[in-house]
């Protein structure tokens, strides 16, 4: 993805991911800091989704990982609530007995990198400072 759709497209995904972090993240990766083996048991869900989103992706940009890193998230998010699913709640105890669902989607939170790289900038719509067309 390249232009002015690639920009839209990672600037929903990165929102997107922001919101997931904000609900479920930070929670977890608080606990898996805590709780001892919970962040191996992350770190293992993040190398499952790491190959689920990557494998035989390899040439392609940042912009298309993102989207598939939301992409992911969104269809187990979307599979979890229509079952019924609920985050665990914020204390220890209950991330102690966290669920599948709630562990993968802290792992898509771990490797989501939207906390760490600067916003896209959109393209230049005319010509550039030196009359050249982008």
């Amino acid at each position: 993805m390249s232009g002015t759709t690639g920009v839209f497209t990672e600037r929903s995904a990165r929102r997107w991911l922001a919101q997931l972090h904000d609900q479920v993240g930070c929670a977890g990766l608080v606990a898996a800091a805590a709780v001892p083996g919970l962040a191996a048991v992350v770190d293992q869900h993040a190398a499952a989704v790491r190959d689920a989103t990557t494998i035989g992706l390899e040439s392609t940009a940042m912009i298309a990982g993102l989207a598939l890193l939301a992409g992911y998230a969104h269809g187990v998010l979307t599979h979890a609530r229509a079952h019924g699913w609920r985050p665990p709640a914020d204390d220890l105890t209950s991330w102690e007995r966290a669920d599948w669902t709630s562990l993968r989607l802290v792992a898509v939170c771990a490797l989501a990198p939207t906390r760490h790289l600067p916003p896209p900038q959109l393209p230049p719509w005319g010509p550039s400072v030196d009359g050249s067309r982008a």
